[in-house]
């Protein structure tokens, strides 16, 4: 199986796919992504990891993008970067409501500081660290 990386890679292009497109609202949502899995997944057996976070991602994007609204300060989110804005929305599913304790909050936050220094550089590396870092500051604390 391939590693959990890959996916990741995986899921955000197609997110960012969607996203570039503006594929949200289409009826054929799922016969698009399921052709970039195709296309992106050449050797990954098992795509339901994909598969679930991308459909966490739609199901939850409203939420998602409301965090993302409030942890990117004097951003809007339309006027994020979409690799960015894509990355951050994995992420941001992956800690508030992915279930996989194999996940925790940090391992999620380093796979897209990694992700978006890979597909944008440096600078969103640190951009997606400041949003991300706020979020997961937050939900420490309402843990305390």
């Amino acid at each position: 199986m391939a590693n959990r990386h890959l996916m990741r890679s995986v899921a955000m292009q197609t997110l960012y796919q969607i996203d570039v497109s503006d594929l949200w609202e289409s009826e054929n949502l799922w016969d698009i992504i399921q052709e970039s899995l195709y296309r992106l997944s050449v050797g990954i057996e098992d795509i339901s990891y994909i598969k679930e976070v991308i459909s966490g991602v739609l199901q939850n994007k409203i939420q998602i993008d409301e965090a993302i609204t409030k942890y990117a300060t004097g951003w809007i989110v339309e006027t994020i970067a979409p690799v960015e804005r894509s990355i951050l929305r994995l992420a941001i599913y992956e800690i508030e409501y992915y279930n996989d304790k194999d996940i925790p909050p940090k391992v999620a936050i380093n796979e897209a500081i990694e992700l978006a220094k890979a597909f944008s550089g440096p600078v969103a590396g640190k951009f997606v660290n400041g949003v991300l870092g706020g979020l997961y500051k937050d939900k420490v604390e309402s843990v305390v």
